[in-house]
């Protein structure tokens, strides 16, 4: 029974894996905040064309056969379907002419037609050169007919006549290509054609050779003739190759070639009747083919439908067989040209059935063996074995199958298909069946899921033309269309977003418009409509201004409250888009109250929404019109508004809001010129307190018995160290980091972030190039500013809106995030450099003149900008090398392979030069060595107006991506899935394993399994719960140890500034994709992935949990004073607990608060107060019972109710124990009861609804360290007195550790961590000599 009931749980705890929710896995936290890269656009037919004259030359000379060539009896005699001995050879001339020029009428109406009949050279040169003198730059044809003339000759010349029909004469074609001009297309009906092509190609290179000799050399005698013009642009159609004649049988026409290429229907149909498989359709004879009922034009009687059918399946062999450029100039460019070449496909069926090959150039590939052609013959079929009963009997025409049986085979592509495969055949069919009542619905369906697979889809489709059926079809009212064409639209306007223009031209935007005000759309299809009304308002006047006539901000603004979030988030960015720089919007929005209803959003649960508000709120204050006193009303409103955010749980967001609050400082530079010198000022005329010189033991160690500096690991988001290349280089960078000349660490006001006693506090000390305001500077100034909570900002007077933004700004610029700092940097010396340039002394300046912030000339690019009178000050001599602590890269550096966005750095003032984003803050300008260059690079990295975040482009990329597969996690199939489904028997193994050994008892624990140096003095140690990693932290770094095999697997800086150190971490999603959250004593929490892996380390996110750390004496060694009294001492540093299972991050530490974070919305959700008066050393929850203990420093234990409200959720208070709460547990069962001890060693027991304890244990007095194991019932303590002693839950010592095993048995340091496995029997322990050591239950349990 036993068995099985473990059995059963375990299958829950594997059942739950699957359960849990993961933390910081979304998009936003696994890419980069980026567009995608914008495609070539290969689509748009940059030059479209028209063919406006036509020169038809017919070389007949009725009734005299050529002397070169010996017709069979009977011949081919029809000419243009005429046979011309059947009337006087002049009219058959005539007639053959009308009738010609009517067959190219069918497919060019509008063209110029002229005739000319049996010519002269003479007469033919006047035709072409007055064709192309009214064609200006458009297209000529001419089409010459020679059969009754010798053929083409080797030498290039084609036949036509004297005056008088006695002699042929020649015309060279080089003299053609010179009247003919470019571009041209040529089409010969002859004998030898072939060969007329070959010259035309050699007169054409002789031409292009001419032309470069004239260019090169101008006295040569050619470049004083007229310049011949160049043959590139020309086409050419020929009936046959060199060597072949046309065919003479007489079933046949005699031009055949102009037949499939003027009449290609009825041609097709003769030569289909000629086949031996028509003898299968009985009844069907040449007479019957002459009375196909219908119009070639109107697609619902037969013969219009078979000529749809042959345009669709010309097209898509032409489309499926040419290279892409070449179908788009040939088969989309010029409409004359295009008909030609479909019909040339089938020239070249027909003829090569009679062993003629016609050509063209450009050449095509072979297309008649393609597969379609056997499609066409069915559908032939299927509409000749319905003629003798519609002619007879008028019986009704049935339509063919063929478009409906195509959009199945398209629909099969689409269904069955994998990954990189040839795109589908039918894309062509689908384009023609767009506007086709029958087929439209479902060829519009099938043609958005085609679009879903991707952008390379979208691109595919614009290439085949779909573009203008898609804005044609905008113009349908029927409701039934309404969701596919946005679908359709948001794909295309994803991937190409410079359609807006044809969409507003075409009345588009209308469309959209209407679908987004139908309160009856489903959500996604008004996401969608707003997305692309957002698409065609971005940076685009005439979009502004045709969607703001057409309503779009009030529909935008009933939309703001949707439960959709999507919805939510483009509303928004529609919004900001649409009044960017347009100041008309601006102030319908200002009329609509726009910005109050936005204010709503900057709570939003979910992050992207928020930073849209932000976003849309940024652009309403960023316009630059004149200002009024109302328009600055708003905008102070709206800035204090926005400084709420400044301490949101998403980098996403504070990153949004620097750009907004830049676009404020951009409007009102002067107002912030004056607030940034006031600072200045300060700043400078404010000492520093001076640092409490007391050196962290072990951390002052002289050089000669130091650690080997270990290599840090380059971190994706702090550039490494060994980036510094040369120990100059390495030198500078730590003096701007240095803490003071004592090396010592240094006591401070609260959310300080460093002092630098080298004082480069000064603009534009001489290391520090790149920015006037170090980052020292800008901390300091925060300090001055005396800046006590955030949380008083509202409701400021708004004479000092502008001293109020200027800390939010300075906050930011602390933010640990970098990408977050960097733009909160730019901002802050931008204008810090404009107030200095403005004060400088040599510039007599009035009072009034602040108002302009005057650039800097080219010329100062050079000089440095000193206080009045000052002097640089000069760098203090490091001395960081003494002592142990691994020299860290500059505490603020460009990501390395993140970077943040490039702002679009506009050219506004003389100063501003792009940077490349991956410099260090502290190196010189662009292209200057860091080692040797003696002028500093001038100060820029200044931001523009055009600062931005690349979210709107990121948020786009929603579109462009597949939305209807299934995501690769829910796919079983997928890797994805089989990874976690072996992380998860993993998981189940390692619970089941580690029970087993725990059920059988566990009598000693100091089996020394792991002994190694770390790097750092370990302060904080945590065990992966599943996996043989364990992670060691010491003040500012982590280092990676695998346990099992000894080794070290990473090690890498955390990024906090040099006076705070991490007190805490813990492993998110440890059942899962692993994240490691870090926590530090300024209340900052920063999540990493990619850890102790082959990859980099990546900061996935990091932000401000606690934002009030209280003062407390940071530097100082946290345990040297621990049997001192302790809660004079403070600085428990910041404590947190983690519950995977809601996704909830419970934080304190030196505040009065117990914070609780939503880690899926990143806000706060709950300040529950402590009513205490001291500090949070120890946090602990149980999701179940929704309860919180916390362990203080006065000694209280603490339990909480999180349901209930601030006041009363404090439910019980226990204050047993005299001293400082080293640790504080609740057992996760549905009993479990609280553990808790204090530094004086007393362990007690409490039932959370007992008002006293119901047990205690008394262990070593002076505690530093313990832990608690959550399913063996042991505890561990380590103290000052270098020993470590495991205790039962009775109390007894089960294992005393005072020595290592081996090193000659060294006794063990001073105990500054300790950790027990999860699950494992093993407990890890970091000491002040900084060893790390994991000692387990004896070998045969293990």
């Amino acid at each position: 029974m036993e068995l099985f009931l473990l059995y059963r749980t375990e299958e829950e705890a594997d059942m739950n894996d699957w359960k849990l929710p993961l933390a910081f896995m979304k998009k936003r936290h696994s890419e980069k905040i980026e567009g995608s890269k914008a495609l070539a656009q290969s689509w748009r037919m940059k030059d479209r064309m028209k063919t406006v004259s036509v020169a038809l030359v017919l070389c007949l000379n009725v009734g005299v056969d050529p002397p070169d060539v010996v017709k069979t009896s009977p011949c081919a005699r029809l000419e243009c379907w005429i046979d011309p001995l059947s009337m006087s050879p002049q009219k058959a001339l005539e007639t053959i002419g009308a009738n010609l020029q009517k067959q190219y009428e069918n497919w060019q109406p509008r063209a110029r037609y002229k005739q000319s009949l049996d010519p002269t050279v003479d007469e033919v040169k006047k035709l072409c050169t007055s064709l192309r003198r009214n064609a200006k730059e458009e297209r000529v044809l001419f089409h010459y007919n020679g059969h009754g003339v010798p053929r083409p000759t080797v030498n290039g010349e084609i036949w036509v006549f004297n005056k008088n029909y006695t002699q042929y004469i020649p015309l060279s074609i080089y003299d053609l290509q010179t009247w003919m001009g470019s571009p041209s297309i040529f089409v010969y009906d002859c004998s030898n054609a072939g060969i007329i092509v070959k010259s035309f190609k050699q007169f054409a290179l002789q031409r292009e050779q001419e032309l470069e000799v004239a260019a090169i050399n101008p006295s040569h005698p050619l470049a004083q003739m007229p310049l011949p013009p160049s043959m590139k642009n020309c086409i050419q159609l020929a009936a046959c190759e060199a060597s072949e004649l046309l065919p003479m049988n007489p079933d046949l026409p005699a031009d055949l070639f102009t037949s499939c290429l003027t009449t290609p229907i009825k041609i097709a149909l003769r030569w289909f009747c000629m086949q031996k498989s028509a003898k299968l359709v009985p009844g069907v004879t040449l007479d019957l083919i002459e009375k196909i009922p219908g119009r070639l034009n109107d697609r619902r009687t037969p013969l219009g439908e078979l000529n749809w059918i042959f345009t669709a399946i010309t097209d898509t062999i032409a489309w499926n067989v040419l290279p892409r450029d070449l179908f788009q100039k040939l088969f989309r460019q010029d409409l004359l040209v295009a008909s030609l070449f479909r019909n040339f496909l089938l020239a070249e069926r027909i003829m090569r059935s009679y062993n003629c090959t016609p050509v063209s150039s450009p050449r095509l590939p072979p297309t008649y063996m393609h597969a379609m052609w056997q499609a066409w013959d069915l559908a032939v079929d299927i509409c000749l074995s319905q003629l003798p009963t519609i002619i007879e009997e008028g019986t009704a025409f049935r339509h063919s199958p063929f478009f409906a049986e195509q959009l199945t085979a398209f629909q099969v592509w689409l269904t069955m298909g994998v990954e990189n495969r040839n795109p589908p055949e039918q894309l062509p069919i689908v384009l023609q069946v767009l506007l086709s009542q029958v087929h439209r619905l479902r060829a519009l369906d099938l043609l958005g899921r085609f679009l879903d697979l991707g952008p390379w889809a979208v691109s595919l489709a614009l290439s085949v033309g779909i573009f203008p059926y898609v804005l044609k079809l905008l113009q349908s009212s029927a409701r039934e269309l309404r969701p596919l064409l946005v679908f359709i639209w948001a794909k295309i306007l994803a991937v190409d977003s410079s359609c807006q223009a044809d969409l507003v031209k075409d009345n588009g935007h209308k469309y959209f418009l209407s679908v987004l005000a139908d309160n009856y759309m489903p959500a996604e299809h008004r996401t969608m409509a707003v997305f692309i009304l957002a698409v065609i308002v971005n940076n685009y006047t005439t979009g502004q201004e045709a969607c703001l006539q057409g309503n779009l901000i009030a529909n935008c603004l009933e939309q703001l409250s949707d439960p959709h979030p999507l919805l939510r988030q483009w509303v928004a960015i529609c919004l900001g888009r649409i009044w960017q720089n347009f100041d008309p919007a601006r102030w319908c929005g200002v009329r609509d109250s726009a910005h109050e209803k936005l204010y709503t959003l900057l709570s939003d649960p979910i992050p992207e929404v928020r930073c849209a508000a932000v976003f849309a709120l940024g652009t309403f204050v960023g316009n630059s019109a004149e200002r009024t006193d109302h328009s600055t009303t708003i905008d102070h409103n709206v800035a204090m508004m926005l400084a709420q955010l400044i301490n949101d749980g998403s980098p996403v967001v504070r990153k949004e809001l620097v750009v907004a609050l830049s676009h404020l400082v951009v409007q009102y530079e002067s107002n912030f010129c004056t607030v940034a010198l006031q600072f200045i000022e300060e700043e400078k005329n404010y000492s520093v307190p001076s640092p409490a010189n007391t050196a962290e033991p072990g951390n002052l160690t002289p050089v000669r018995d130091s650690p080997a500096i270990p290599r840090l690991r380059s971190v994706n988001s702090y550039t490494n160290i060994r980036t510094a290349t040369t120990a100059r280089n390495l030198n500078k960078s730590l003096q701007n980091l240095n803490l003071n000349e004592e090396g010592g660490p240094a006591a401070f006001s609260p959310g300080n972030l460093s002092t630098s006693s080298s004082a480069s506090s000064t603009l534009g000390s001489p290391d520090n190039d790149e920015y006037i305001l170090s980052f020292e500077t800008i901390d300091k100034m925060r300090r001055v500013s005396s800046y006590s909570s955030l949380n008083s900002l509202i409701g400021v007077s708004f004479n000092s809106v502008y001293t109020q933004i200027w800390r939010v700004l300075l906050h930011l610029a602390a933010d640990p995030f970098p990408e977050v700092s960097d733009l909160a940097m730019k901002v802050l010396n931008s204008i810090a450099y404009k107030a200095t340039m403005n004060a400088r002394p040599q510039r007599i300046l009035d009072s009034g003149s602040l108002t302009q912030s005057a650039p800097a000339s080219p010329t100062s690019k050079g000089t440095h900008i000193h206080q009045a009178g000052g002097s640089p000050p000069m760098p203090s001599t490091s001395s960081s090398s003494l002592t142990n602590d691994v020299p860290k890269p500059p505490t603020r550096e460009q990501p390395a392979t993140r970077p943040p966005y490039t702002p679009t750095l506009g050219g506004q003032a003389p100063h501003s030069h792009q940077f490349t984003r991956t410099r260090k803050m502290f190196d010189k300008g662009p292209e200057q060595a860091a080692e040797d260059s003696d002028e500093p690079g001038g100060h820029r990295n200044y931001i523009s107006p055009a600062l931005q975040t690349g979210l709107c482009d990121w948020s786009a990329k929603y579109f462009a991506q597949p939305v209807m597969k299934i995501p690769e996690e829910h796919d079983l199939e997928s890797q994805v899935r089989l990874e976690r489904q072996w992380r998860f028997l993993r998981n189940a193994r390692v619970r089941r394993q580690s029970r087993s050994i725990i059920q059988r008892g566990i009598s000693r624990l100091d089996d020394q399994i792991f002994i190694n140096r770390n790097p750092g003095v370990p302060s904080v140690v945590k065990f992966h719960p599943f996996n043989t990693c364990i992670a060691v932290a010491d003040k500012d770094s982590i280092c990676f140890w695998d346990w099992e095999k000894g080794e070290r697997l990473d090690y890498f800086y955390n990024g906090n500034p040099r006076y705070t150190r991490i007190t805490s971490m813990e492993y998110l999603n440890g059942h899962d994709c692993s994240l490691l959250l870090t926590a530090t004593d300024d209340g900052a929490l920063r999540i990493w992935k990619n850890f102790a892996d082959q990859k980099n380390p990546e900061m996935v996110t990091a932000w401000q949990g606690l934002s009030d750390m209280l003062p407390t004496t940071r530097g100082l060694a946290r345990r040297v004073s621990i049997y001192l009294d302790r809660s004079k001492q403070g600085g428990a540093g910041m404590v947190v607990d983690w519950e995977q299972e809601t996704g909830f991050l419970m934080t304190s530490g030196d505040v009065r608060v117990v914070r609780i974070w939503d880690t899926d919305r990143e806000m706060k959700v709950q300040d529950i107060p402590t009513g205490a008066d001291s500090c949070v050393t120890s946090l602990s929850c149980d999701s179940q019972r929704s309860l919180i203990v916390a362990g203080l420093g006065d000694g209280s234990v603490r339990v909480f109710d999180r349901r209930m409200g601030p006041n009363e959720c404090r439910v019980m208070t226990y204050r047993e124990h005299g001293a400082w709460v080293v640790k504080a547990h609740l057992q996760k069962e549905t009993d479990g009861h609280i553990i808790s001890v204090s530094v004086n060693g007393d362990v007690r027991f409490f039932e959370p609804r007992m008002p006293e304890s119901i047990n205690v244990l008394q262990t070593v007095k002076g505690l530093t360290a313990l832990d608690i194991h959550p399913q063996a019932n042991l505890f561990a303590c380590g103290s000052m007195n270098q020993f470590i002693a495991v205790y039962n839950a009775n109390g007894d010592v089960i294992s005393n550790i005072k020595y290592y095993d081996g090193f000659m048995g060294q006794r063990i340091g001073a105990i500054s961590c300790l950790a027990f496995h999860p699950h494992w029997p093993h407990l890890a322990v970091g000491s002040n000599d900084y060893y790390m050591s994991i000692y387990s239950a004896e070998k045969r349990l293990r």
